[in-house]
């Protein structure tokens, strides 16, 4: 079997992961040796998807990683969010990451170079956002970085909150966060949010340049987030949950199983 076979193979078995009930992504027969392989991987899993919603991405990390992966489900947005909960010691939560989102109002064609100014002139709008997090590697073993990169980095979807003025969204290098479950008021999660690349729209100027040299074509109407403010915030399921990102807006959402 060829190398190519086999990480189809593997983007196959990663694929029918993000909709189990009990995921495991650890995949014996092959793993990924290299950041191309993970990425076609990836894409690999785009091409049984059928679209890509959007992507995830941080600007290069010290230790030489690269947080890049393509976002499969389609976006949610309004009151309602569906999520695939996460359970353990019998609690049923929702895992989710205070973000913005850029969202693409033109294509990005491949093999050339783009300038800021040229980015900043393709982003059509900037929203409140919320990254929906899964943990799909079940058990002891501790996966390498090639394989979560593979299997997309803990990304199951995104949420997209209300609109916000482009010129906050690029500025938002510090925002505090406060998740308050309005059926307990009293108790909200609080944090002084910081972005984890200084400002959120560096990640888009290296990832578009970086997938544009893999000849890799983003579409109008992705979109584009760029790390949590906060890390994961866990949140009950079925209960409706008020974020807030301090001085810039706020809204309601309810998580429902996707699966259920």
């Amino acid at each position: 079997m060829t190398k190519n076979n086999q990480l189809l193979q593997l983007a196959q078995h990663l694929f029918a992961q993000r909709n189990a009930k009990a995921p495991n992504s650890h995949f014996d027969s092959v793993s990924p040796q290299s950041m191309e392989q993970a990425i076609a991987v990836q894409q690999m899993m785009a091409g049984l998807n059928g679209h890509i919603a959007g992507w995830k991405c941080l600007v290069p990390q010290a230790n030489g990683d690269l947080i890049v992966a393509p976002i499969l489900q389609p976006a949610e947005r309004g009151g309602q969010c569906s999520i695939i909960p996460s359970v353990k010691d019998d609690q049923v939560l929702a895992l989710i990451e205070p973000e913005i989102a850029f969202i693409l109002g033109q294509d990005i064609e491949p093999h050339r170079s783009y300038t800021n100014a040229e980015i900043d002139q393709a982003i059509s709008a900037t929203h409140m956002a919320l990254e929906l997090i899964q943990n799909r590697f079940a058990g002891d073993v501790q996966p390498s970085f090639y394989q979560k990169l593979a299997d997309g980095l803990s990304n199951q979807g995104v949420y997209i909150g209300p609109e916000i003025d482009k010129s906050v969204a690029f500025a938002a290098g510090q925002v505090d966060v406060v998740v308050t479950d309005n059926t307990s008021p009293n108790t909200p999660q609080s944090f002084a949010g910081k972005h984890p690349c200084d400002l959120p729209p560096l990640p888009v100027y290296w990832m578009i340049n970086y997938l544009a040299q893999l000849g890799i074509k983003l579409n109008a109407g992705q979109a584009i987030i760029t790390g949590s403010y906060c890390g994961v915030v866990k949140v009950l399921m079925e209960t409706e949950i008020n974020i807030e990102y301090r001085g810039i807006g706020q809204f309601d959402v309810k998580f429902v199983d996707a699966l259920a």
